[in-house]
């Protein structure tokens, strides 16, 4: 992806409206995210400001070119960061641009804490926008090089272990009028869902990394004797 072409395309009328509904979404979506770390892997929007709804000690942003003070420079597939040490991930289109995505999930499996969530936003290949990113072969949005349906994302988190919580549609202004997407995006995001959700324009997926409790099982020298027979009857003996 490159990041320049990206952050003027967001600085568009249209870009604008897609970030103003994503930071309305997102600030609800990490109210319930708690904890020490917060990482977003992916530049998009302003630096980590997607992560401000957050109650994290910590932000983040962690991306190959990321500059600023919260900002860590860093390939997708090999993430400096301690194995189980961050209570939360967000991946904003991230899996869109990265090389190997399968590779990115696997990391954020691996740097997630047990019971630590996970939230992922993306372009629905089906919807109105997806048609657009499929007619101008990949050049919108700029950041789309492919598309991954939230059906498909859903069972690659499954298979890492990774339990899907919630899931929301939203981005129903049309990808071509970008003076009418500005005005009414609001109204749209709230009736879309209600009427038209096969037509949203993009996801959000929120999943928990699930850490299964394992039952001990004692050791067959530890277990008491099995008495067989029941219990023997006291006796008593008579004086000769």
């Amino acid at each position: 992806m490159n990041e320049t072409d990206s952050r003027a395309w967001l600085a568009t009328p249209l870009g604008a409206a897609l970030l103003e509904i994503e930071q309305r979404l997102l600030a609800d979506a990490l109210a319930d995210v708690f904890g020490f770390e917060l990482l977003q892997i992916g530049d998009w929007g302003h630096g980590a400001d997607l992560c401000s709804g957050a109650r994290t000690q910590h932000h983040r942003l962690i991306a190959p070119r990321a500059s600023g003070a919260r900002a860590v420079r860093a390939d997708f597939a090999a993430l400096p960061i301690a194995t189980a040490s961050v209570e939360a991930v967000l991946l904003p289109h991230t899996l869109e641009y990265a090389p190997q995505p399968h590779e990115l999930l696997r990391e954020v499996e691996r740097v997630l804490t047990g019971e630590g969530q996970l939230i992922v936003c993306g372009f629905n290949p089906f919807g109105p926008w997806g048609m657009r990113h499929l007619a101008s072969r990949g050049r919108f949005p700029p950041t789309g090089e492919r598309l991954l349906s939230e059906r498909r994302l859903c069972d690659w988190l499954r298979l890492l272990g990774l339990e899907v919580a919630d899931s929301r549609r939203y981005l129903f202004a049309p990808p071509w009028n970008r003076r009418f997407a500005a005005r009414s995006s609001r109204w749209l995001e709230r009736r879309g869902p209600q009427f038209v959700p096969p037509l949203a324009a993009a996801y959000l997926v929120k999943a928990r990394k699930r850490v299964r409790a394992l039952t001990p099982i004692r050791p067959a020298w530890q277990r008491a004797p099995a008495i067989v027979g029941g219990i023997a009857e006291p006796t008593s003996r008579n004086a000769a």
